[in-house]
Formats: C-alpha cells, sequence, structure tokens
C-alpha cells in the first residue's frame, strides 16, 4: 500500500471524508477508487459511492478476493443507507458470503463491520430474532471504538424494541464512551438522538378522563404490571407475560379496541358494527357477523379476558381482576408503521417500504398516495428511481410502531 491509499484510509477511519478525497481524488486505481467510494458515502452522495466501489470490485478481478470482499461490505452499507433493502448488494447472502472470506484472510475488523451491516438491516425489516442471534456472534471486547459504538448502538436499539430498559441503558452508556473514544462526530450524533429517544413520549394511555403521553421506560413499566394491556402500538393484547398478537385480524382487533377503551362499561351493537364493518346503515346480516366476530374473539382471548353480552352490547370481563389499559401510538392513523419507518429522514423506496413491512408494493403505493395528499410524504425521482421522504418527527418517537417480528411472549 502507497503512503497516499495509507494517508487516505487513515483520514476516513477518523471520519475526515473530505481529507481523504483530497489524497486520491485524481487516481483511478481500484484501492483510491475503493477509498472515493467510502469518502462518497461518508459525506451523502450514495449513488456516485456505489458507483465508485462497483468500479473498484470490477478493478480488483476475481483474484483480489479479499479487496472485492471488502467492497462488497463498503457497497452493502451503502446500499443500507440508500434504503435499497432487496438489491443483490444488500442481500444476507451477499454479506454472509463476504464475511466468510474476511474471516478466512483474517480481516477481523472488516467482517465485524459486515456483521454489524447484517444486524442494522435486519432491524430496519424487524427481524429482531435474526438481528439478535447475529449480534450474539460479535464479541465486542477490544473492538475498534467506531465498531464498539455501532455494535452497542445496535444493542441498545434491540433491547429498546424489546422495552428491556435496563440493558438499552447499559447499552446506550457504552456507546457513549465508545463515541468519544473514536472521536468521531457523526457517532456521537447519533449516540445523542437514541439517548433523547428516552426522553420523548413513545405511546399514549388512553382513559374515560383524556389521555397522558408515557416514555418508552413508563411504558415498560405498564407492560410489565399486572394490567391487560390493549396494545394498539403493536396491535395485540398483553397480560403479564402472555402476547396475544391480532395485527393480522383488524376486525377483531377494532372490536377488542373498543372494548377495551369502554372497560368496565359496554359497548352497544350498532356503535360495534359502525367502527368494526365500516357502515352507518346495519342490518341484520351485519348482526350477525359480529354474533360471529364475536365468538371468535371470546376464543382468542380464553384466558386473559372473557367477553360478556349485555342488554345493549358486549364488555370486556379481564380475568384475575386485572384493570384494563389501552396504549396508544404517538400518532393515529393506518398508516403509523408507514411514517415511523420514514421519518427517520432517509429516503425509502417502495420496494423497500413493502419489504419493511410485510406488504405488497400496491399497497404501500396507495398508502403513500393518501399521506402525499395530505402533506405528509413527498417523492423524489421518477420510476425505479422514485424514492420517498417525511420531515423527522419532533417532539415524540415512533419506536414502537416500527416492524418487529419478534414473538413477545
Amino acid at each position: 500500500m502507497d503512503s497516499l491509499i495509507a494517508a487516505a484510509a487513515r483520514a476516513l477511519a477518523a471520519g475526515d471524508a473530505l481529507g481523504a478525497l483530497k489524497r486520491v481524488a485524481l487516481r483511478d486505481d481500484p484501492p483510491a477508487l475503493a477509498l472515493r467510494g467510502i469518502a462518497m458515502a461518508q459525506l451523502g452522495e450514495h449513488p456516485r459511492a456505489r458507483e465508485l466501489l462497483r468500479l473498484a470490485a470490477r478493478g480488483f478481478g476475481a483474484k483480489e478476493e479479499l479487496a472485492r470482499a471488502r467492497c462488497i461490505v463498503a457497497e452493502a452499507e451503502v446500499a443500507l443507507a440508500m434504503r435499497d433493502l432487496s438489491g443483490p448488494a444488500s442481500s444476507l447472502r451477499a454479506l454472509t458470503a463476504a464475511t466468510a472470506t474476511l474471516e478466512a484472510r483474517a480481516d477481523h475488523a472488516n467482517a465485524l463491520q459486515a456483521r454489524l451491516i447484517a444486524v442494522r438491516r435486519l432491524l430496519l425489516l424487524g427481524q429482531l430474532d435474526q438481528a439478535t442471534a447475529t449480534l450474539a456472534l460479535i464479541n465486542t471486547q477490544g473492538l475498534p471504538p467506531a465498531l464498539a459504538t455501532v455494535a452497542e448502538l445496535s444493542t441498545a436499539e434491540l433491547a429498546l424494541r424489546s422495552l428491556d430498559m435496563g440493558p438499552a441503558q447499559a447499552a446506550l452508556a457504552h456507546a457513549h464512551e465508545a463515541a468519544l473514544r473514536a472521536g468521531v462526530p457523526a457517532l456521537l450524533a447519533e449516540v445523542a438522538e437514541m439517548q433523547a429517544l428516552l426522553e420523548r413520549p413513545a405511546a399514549r394511555r388512553l382513559s374515560p378522563h383524556g389521555e397522558q403521553a408515557l416514555r418508552l421506560g413508563e411504558v415498560a413499566t405498564l407492560v410489565e404490571s399486572n394490567a391487560l394491556v390493549l396494545d394498539a402500538c403493536r396491535h395485540g393484547l398483553r397480560a403479564g407475560k402472555a402476547w396475544l398478537p391480532l395485527a393480522s385480524r383488524p376486525v377483531l382487533f377494532t372490536l377488542l379496541r373498543m372494548l377495551a377503551e369502554a372497560w368496565p362499561g359496554d359497548v352497544d351493537r350498532p356503535a360495534l358494527i359502525a367502527l368494526a364493518f365500516r357502515t352507518r346503515h346495519p342490518d341484520e346480516t351485519h348482526r350477525a357477523r359480529l354474533r360471529v366476530e364475536m365468538g371468535r374473539l371470546r376464543a382468542l382471548v380464553t384466558g386473559l379476558a372473557g367477553i360478556e353480552a349485555t342488554a345493549k352490547g358486549f364488555a370486556l370481563r379481564p380475568c384475575d381482576g386485572r384493570a384494563v389499559v389501552v396504549l396508544a401510538p404517538p400518532i393515529d392513523g393506518d398508516q403509523a408503521s408507514l411514517v415511523a419507518l420514514l421519518s427517520d429522514g432517509a429516503a425509502w423506496s417502495t420496494s423497500a417500504l413493502a419489504l419493511a413491512l410485510g406488504a405488497s408494493q400496491r399497497t404501500v403505493q396507495r398508502a403513500l398516495a393518501e399521506l402525499q395528499s395530505t402533506g405528509q410524504v413527498r417523492a423524489i425521482g421518477q420510476a425505479r428511481a422514485r424514492r420517498w421522504l417525511s420531515p423527522p418527527l419532533a417532539g415524540f418517537t415512533t419506536i414502537l410502531l416500527l416492524p418487529a417480528a419478534l414473538s413477545l411472549d
């Protein structure tokens, strides 16, 4: 490695992208192209960064397997920043192959970087169990400060998404210490942003007397209590460690939420029909359907609560004398999870949003059109290059609205 390449690499490690570019901006050999690509990525020029990294990978050729693997890892990080979650460069298979090559060639630092990119990709997709398993393979002892910061931030986000506040706070403290040692402003800003999440409202507790904003720690305390919690953030019912997911049963969830909000009272049949079936003119078929859906709901919540028929409608009766609490998201609407993904300030493609939400692209396109009509999101680019943006949401955190394919029981 010549002196200019080595100096550019040291500048990049310290977060000085412009300093690195000054040293290699006029060179077109593969090592210089790779460093230019990484520098452009640090400056936020992701399309150009991806182009440079691909040129570098082709320039290294099949015989320089280690250098190609490093380029693949760098391109995967760029793809993650671009929210390109479905392309070949961002796939777990490509990252896994590159990681194996790096490990075989004893490039442990870049292998760890590849694993951390995989963890962050899994977090974006809400695949928390897989992210936990991948993160468990990483030994954070003795890591370079920058990598240690990213590892601790990933650990903290996993803990926050699972409402494990103690481990989350410990990981954030470790991340702050590592970021200070690294001395990279971007890492310090990322740690500060995640620490700020703890102080922002994350949900609302609804009651007949109004609503109360709750921070993540207060939500965790409520979830761990003896209450029967109707969680409208993650669309399910919780009692202690028992968790009943209802995200795939929207009619049943709507009925259950209405009963929970009315507890200890009941809800009349016309109101249940109007909201659950979206009709203002019920007939006998709607009343028959309500009886069927209530029967299904009663069977699902057995052991957690009962559903009692009253003179005018139905009432929720928790088991073991539990109180009923309704936990509502900080923002209402059917597109809350979509808004939560876009609120990170990054430009998302429709395909990436669909992948993260586990929905079809057509469903996401319809939702985006509705949000665009109300000015909540905007599009840039055309056709396959179109990306969606939303201004960051101030004053509260949407962490409980992010996708979470996680078993919570």
